[in-house]
């Protein structure tokens, strides 16, 4: 599972980068603006120079309304800015058809222009306080408009959190539908460390944190902090051993085969 950590300036950048060997994503946002609220081009650039150039840099464009072409524009100005990951806030979309025709534009305006970028279709778990395509419509939206990966998050940020809205167990079919369309499944929204345990579980692939990592775990105005970045990367690595030692383990013998030993035959 990858860590996406979204700093909100160049400075919080610089805090990521000292904390580079624990994180795998740079997210720039600008979280006054909206839960994927877009941030200017050139703090992109700015902050594509701070962070190692081993860590790719992802950039969102906004909770953005239904109109293809302000999007697509917006999109490649992200990649042409220094983002390697795009990520659309699919938040004026009120039907799957919309959200498609304007994936379909951002792929293209992003992949003419580098096609080994990766467009990230995102949608929100709580859709239905905002009137936006079902979450688990997600997948099949991104792999219908040619994306590489499908996300969730929560479009409003009052304390509620990714499970309040959208349980486990359907963030695990949101998961399985992206993997089966061959995209990655990424998941947000005031996730924190008791949620790796599931998060691991369900093979989610990127997971992305802000308060989580902000002191005070105030995502607007803490600020982000290496050490919070470290400890939360101990416990991703602990449970994914956790997890792999569960998968090495031998089989316990079913119910048949333990009154078969039981009477000693």
């Amino acid at each position: 599972m990858l860590l996406l950590i979204s700093p909100a300036d160049v400075e919080e950048a610089r805090d990521c980068a000292k904390a580079a060997q624990f994180l795998d994503i740079v997210d720039v946002k600008k979280p006054d603006e909206g839960s994927l609220g877009a941030n200017f081009p050139w703090v992109i650039r700015e902050i594509r120079d701070v962070v190692p150039a081993d860590k790719p840099v992802s950039a969102t464009v906004g909770d953005v309304p239904y109109k293809p072409g302000t999007v697509a524009q917006a999109a490649l100005g992200a990649v042409v800015s220094g983002a390697t990951y795009i990520k659309v806030g699919l938040y004026g979309c009120t039907t799957p058809e919309q959200a498609i025709t304007l994936m379909r534009g951002v792929v293209r305006a992003v992949k003419d222009y580098r096609p080994e970028a990766l467009v990230v279709a995102s949608g929100y778990a709580d859709a239905h306080r905002i009137g936006c395509v079902n979450p688990l419509a997600l997948p099949d939206i991104a792999g219908r408009s040619g994306c590489d990966a499908a996300m969730l998050d929560t479009a409003i940020k009052d304390g509620t959190r990714l499970f309040d809205h959208v349980p486990p167990e359907l963030c695990a079919e949101f998961v399985r539908r992206a993997h089966d369309t061959g995209l990655l499944a990424a998941l947000a929204g005031s996730v924190g460390v008791d949620d790796l345990g599931t998060l691991t579980g369900i093979g989610t692939d990127i997971v992305g944190v802000r308060g989580a990592v902000c002191e005070r775990g105030d995502r607007n105005t803490g600020r982000i902090q290496p050490h919070l970045v470290a400890a939360f990367r101990a416990q991703m690595d602990r449970h994914a051993r956790d997890a792999g030692d569960a998968r090495d383990a031998p089989a316990a013998p079913d119910a048949r085969e333990q009154t078969t030993v039981a009477a000693g035959n």
